[in-house]
């Protein structure tokens, strides 16, 4: 084990160790580092659910890591690999952690005594079809519900591998990508090889309103949130923007009740005072100002990951600010009334001055904007409405601070809108590379000068190959195994792989369009998607 992994395990509460004999070996694979990974609150509730089971062993490997953080035990002599993958962005990275294991990344090319490559997460749930080729099967659906319904039907190895079809037939949310061909049929379906279902049903957590709420299992100094307990207070979003996925694949809002979340943060409060609640809309969050008002009596420190403009009162800035929080975000997303509408975003303008006003006087002295730019049917009168929000949002924020006598500042966001898949807007296109950058360099330039407002904006070439990462189908996979043979070098792949990267970046979709994505089940209409994206262009 390097020295490095040992200062990790012996920083960390909660870390799992069990003998390895007669028990089912898995490596449970974040694709990024150690500290990203260990940020990620699906990660840690699935790695607690499956040590959950006394056969079942299970250890953590990470990016550049070809051992387990647990043991040190070599990752390529787990009995299974499962990869937890939140993000589209790092799927290049399971190519490369496989390689460097010395394991063939491409699943046609690997012998039974390989170790099962399975995978999982948002970013499956969405379209794994990009990665298909390297993974033997996916769980498609809430850690809560699929994986003990498949590790209960896998006590061994020995019974797994041979039994994959059967396991496709019997376990809503097994897809096993061999089994189904990128050909399609009459029903626009894919073809099946072999008797399994024709389309993938993913699976819902039941009852996660009232069991225990996902949460950190393994708590250390070495991530974002350092010494930070994660605990979730919901899951989906009742707003629907367009652009966003989580309230088309999660559905309306499943809010943890209020006295489980209470002892939850009790529990987390006996290992550390710094508690993050993770939610889409956490102002919504019912009795959210009591919960704060507990934390504060307790002396825990809370820390929230997104507010929503138009539902933040000023008792729940105030709770916040003496809960120790200095900066808070606000996503606009757009500019300006007419996109906000285009997209669903139902703010007002007043709503966000307002939210800013409230954040600062009630003692929080810096804010963070979130803006979007490319958006389908963006003009540049929209793109420069950014600027004059921004600087109505200066405004109200330097009175406000001026009563305060401490001025903070204001952070702006900025990111190329991205097609995302069972979104209305999953028929527009991302804008070139070029289009993006003079839209970013303009809003960057005319707001350069103005004083306490910092401008971040997201590269649109890494835009553009999230898009390709996130909309592709197989196919992606070979682009991915250049780019690794590339060196990372991402502008030398995209030439070598133009016609297929444009295909999937610049081509008009059609409204009956074949989506990659299309043979997962998520209960949701195809046809209504298309009416909002309609009706969005009407606008």
């Amino acid at each position: 084990m390097k020295k490095k992994d040992r200062q990790y395990i012996a920083s960390e509460k909660g870390a799992i160790i069990k003998n390895p004999k007669n028990r089912l070996k898995v490596a449970l694979i974040y694709p990024n580092t150690y500290q990203v990974g260990m940020s990620n609150l699906g990660f840690q509730t699935v790695y607690k659910i499956i040590n959950d089971f006394d056969h079942i062993l299970c250890e953590r490997g990470f990016l550049y890591q070809n051992r387990s953080i647990e043991t040190g035990r070599k990752i390529s002599d787990f009995d299974i690999i499962a990869f937890s993958v939140s993000f589209e962005t790092d799927y290049p990275n399971i190519y490369k952690i496989l390689i460097n294991a010395k394991i063939p990344a491409f699943s046609k090319k690997r012998e039974n005594d390989f170790p099962l490559i399975i995978a999982g997460g948002v970013a499956c749930l969405l379209n794994p079809e990009p990665i298909a080729p390297f993974i033997d099967a996916f769980l498609i659906g809430e850690a809560e519900e699929l994986i003990p319904d498949f590790f209960k039907k896998t006590d061994s190895i020995d019974r797994l591998k041979p039994n994959l079809a059967w396991l496709a037939r019997n376990i809503k949310g097994f897809y096993v990508p061999k089994f189904y061909s990128d050909a399609y049929n009459a029903n626009k379906k894919k073809k099946t090889i072999g008797d399994v279902p024709e389309t993938i049903e993913r699976v819902f957590a039941k009852n996660l309103a009232l069991q225990e709420p996902a949460q950190t299992s393994v708590l250390t100094p070495n991530t974002t949130f350092a010494d930070t307990y994660l605990i979730e207070t919901e899951r989906g979003c009742p707003y629907k923007c367009k652009f966003c996925a989580i309230g088309y694949i999660y559905g309306q809002p499943r809010y943890i009740k209020p006295d489980i979340l209470k002892k939850t943060i009790k529990k987390a409060s006996e290992q550390t005072k710094n508690i993050g609640l993770i939610g889409a809309n956490l102002s919504d969050v019912p009795s959210i100002n009591k919960i704060c008002k507990y934390a504060a009596e307790h002396n825990i420190r809370l820390s929230f990951s997104s507010l929503r403009a138009n539902s933040l009162t000023e008792q729940l800035a105030e709770t916040l600010a003496t809960n120790g929080v200095k900066t808070a975000t606000i996503a606009p997303d757009a500019g300006s009334e007419r996109m906000r509408k285009i997209i669903s975003k139902k703010l007002a303008e007043q709503n966000i001055l307002n939210a800013a006003e409230i954040l600062v006087k009630k003692g929080i002295p810096n804010i963070k904007l979130y803006f979007m730019t490319g958006l389908p049917f963006e003009t540049d009168e929209d793109a420069e409405e950014i600027i004059k929000l921004s600087k109505k949002i200066k405004q109200v924020f330097l009175e406000a601070s001026k009563k305060q006598k401490k001025i903070g500042k204001i952070t702006i966001s900025l990111n190329p809108f991205i097609p995302k898949p069972f979104t209305p807007f999953q028929w527009a296109n991302i804008n070139s590379i070029n289009t993006l950058k003079k839209k970013i360099n303009y809003i960057i330039k005319n707001l350069r000068s103005t004083p306490n407002i910092i401008v971040r904006a997201e590269s649109p070439k890494n835009s553009y190959i999230q898009t390709i990462l996130s909309n592709g189908d197989r196919k992606v996979a070979n682009i991915i195994e250049l780019a690794y043979k590339n060196a990372g070098n991402w502008t030398q792949t995209l030439k070598e792989t133009k016609n297929i990267a444009e295909y999937y970046t610049d081509k008009k979709k059609l409204e009956d369009q074949i989506f990659p994505w299309d043979f997962i089940d998520h209960k949701i209409e195809k046809n209504e998607l298309l009416q909002g994206y309609k009706k969005s262009a009407e606008i």
